[in-house]
């Protein structure tokens, strides 16, 4: 069997978990709930979290599929350096920012999502895993092989080579003779 990859899943996990605190910030704020300061807080925490994990990281081994506009987000936490690509500082942060949405109903699930991401990275950072960014590829377009023939140019349907119409001066000469008689 292969090794698992705790990296990808604790990505996705803190995307969603993201998502989650997010929801529950403007459902506390929204709702005026007691302790609403907190919603609050968890709206900025579940944007910043959802920035951070928007963009994938590059498989060790297989293909890595990126999200649709990813690239723009992956210039920004690149940008970021060593405090980014750790699973160290990301399990860190991510338990850091958890913490308040605990002292809110409204929040306490996409808290708790996020602690359990926060577990998955600690896994992926003593396994040695690392965050690496998914560069497009330039793909290079070079002649086709020779062993390629052409297309056809005329469309289908074909008539076999001998009974097709030759172009010739003469009009009668270059009628098509249908060996099947048509009745009016």
């Amino acid at each position: 069997m292969g090794k698992i990859e705790w990296a990808m899943w604790a990505n996705e996990q803190a995307l969603a978990s993201g998502l989650i605190l997010l929801t529950g910030g403007i459902v506390g704020v929204a709702g005026q709930f007691r302790g609403w300061q907190f919603a609050a807080y968890a709206i900025a925490a579940g944007a910043f979290v959802c920035l951070l994990e928007y963009p994938r990281s590059k498989r060790a081994k297989g293909t890595s599929v990126e999200r649709t506009g990813q690239y723009c987000f992956t210039v920004c936490v690149k940008s970021f350096g060593p405090l980014t690509r750790n699973y160290y500082v990301r399990a860190f942060l991510h338990a850091v920012i958890c913490v308040p949405g605990g002292f809110m109903l409204a929040t306490v699930l996409g808290c708790v999502c996020l602690g359990i991401a926060s577990i998955i990275y600690l896994a992926a950072a003593i396994r040695g895993e690392h965050w690496e960014p998914i560069v497009p590829r330039k793909e290079t377009v070079g002649p086709p092989p020779a062993d390629i023939k052409n297309p056809p140019q005329n469309p289908p349907p074909r008539p076999p080579p001998e009974t097709r119409r030759k172009r010739v001066d003469d009009l009668e000469g270059a009628a098509y003779d249908n060996p099947i008689p048509v009745e009016d």
